[in-house]
């Protein structure tokens, strides 16, 4: 499998994005995710830099890791002609080591510039119109198309990298699945499921991958790497449906009033014991996933990566 580390954008700032990315490249992990939020979950977490502009920094003080979005929503926020140009011009700096990861995106970012939030049926079908604009734009011709939710009038791309990079698309249920197998190259999960990693296997046919991302706190106390998941990242225990549907972090920050340490206990690896961390990795393994990345909630981003660098990446390859 392959290991990588969330770069965390609703908690770290651009300049500090970029240091995690040459840290996460020195201690031997093979990819990261950037994620690509307009606004935090919650306030505490304090951030949201503009991804585009640090994944342009990434790529000028990296050479090896592979780096992406986890995920962009090109359709309301950034129009896909945009996020067409944005990543091919991120792939021609990092050829042959980034993706552009996508999803139906939540009314948290989304909403910002006044337009309707659609329902997930809807989102679904925008979503599959956008990727289809993206990979028109990145052949270099000019294109001009008229779908029901995208227009693209006479645009061409004209930075473009050799090799246009893969796509991976954000699943949970069966209809985000079988978009993924539609329109992607990838799928990008949020659960050991093996049934529907089966189900996405069976319809996407060969040659696709799976990635999946792991919530963890590394920290020596496990008392206290847990007190930092409550008050930094207690969103991981909120169903999907919330999670897309509300509009403000203070809105988050009501629901996840109710989110007790009980609740977070199933959903996240807390503490320094190297035999949590490689459970966790096995379950995603045996489900049928290709890559696992892991987002470490805190500031302790050092910590972590000390971690993985010394005991958990060395453990992961010999198993």
């Amino acid at each position: 499998m392959k290991v990588g580390l969330k770069l965390c954008a609703e908690e770290r700032s651009a300049t500090d994005l970029v240091a995690d990315a040459v840290r996460a490249e020195e201690a031997g992990f093979d990819f990261a995710a950037l994620s690509d939020h307009f606004h935090p979950w919650i306030d505490e977490q304090g951030e949201s830099p503009f991804a585009w502009a640090v994944l342009g920094g990434i790529a000028t003080v990296t050479d090896r890791i592979e780096v992406g979005t986890g995920v962009t929503c090109p359709t309301i926020r950034i129009h896909p002609a945009i996020v067409a140009q944005a990543a091919a011009t991120v792939a021609t700096m990092m050829p042959g080591r980034s993706f552009l990861g996508v999803g139906t995106g939540e009314r948290l970012n989304e909403h910002v510039t006044g337009e309707h939030w659609p329902r997930p049926d809807v989102r679904r079908d925008m979503l599959r119109e956008a990727v289809a604009a993206i990979r028109a734009l990145w052949s270099g011709e000019l294109v001009t198309s008229r779908g029901e939710h995208c227009v693209v009038d006479g645009a061409r791309l004209y930075s473009v990298p050799d090799d246009p990079p893969p796509v991976l698309v954000s699943a949970s249920g069966s209809e985000s699945v079988a978009l993924a197998a539609e329109i992607g190259d990838g799928l990008i999960g949020t659960a050991p499921d093996a049934d529907l990693l089966s189900t996405y296997r069976a319809e996407a046919g060969e040659g696709r991958v799976a990635y999946a991302e792991i919530t963890v706190c590394w920290n020596e106390d496990p008392d206290e790497a847990m007190d930092t998941v409550l008050r930094r990242w207690p969103n991981v225990a909120l169903p999907g449906s919330l999670n897309a549907e509300l509009a403000l972090p203070k809105h988050f920050e009501d629901a996840t009033k109710l989110v007790r340490e009980d609740d977070l206990r199933p959903r996240v690896v807390v503490g320094p014991e190297l035999g949590d961390y490689i459970r966790s990795v096995d379950a995603y393994g045996q489900a049928g996933y290709d890559g696992v990345w892991f987002h470490q909630v805190g500031e302790d981003q050092e910590g972590f990566a000390a971690f993985a660098e010394k005991e958990l990446l060395p453990a992961l390859r010999a198993s």
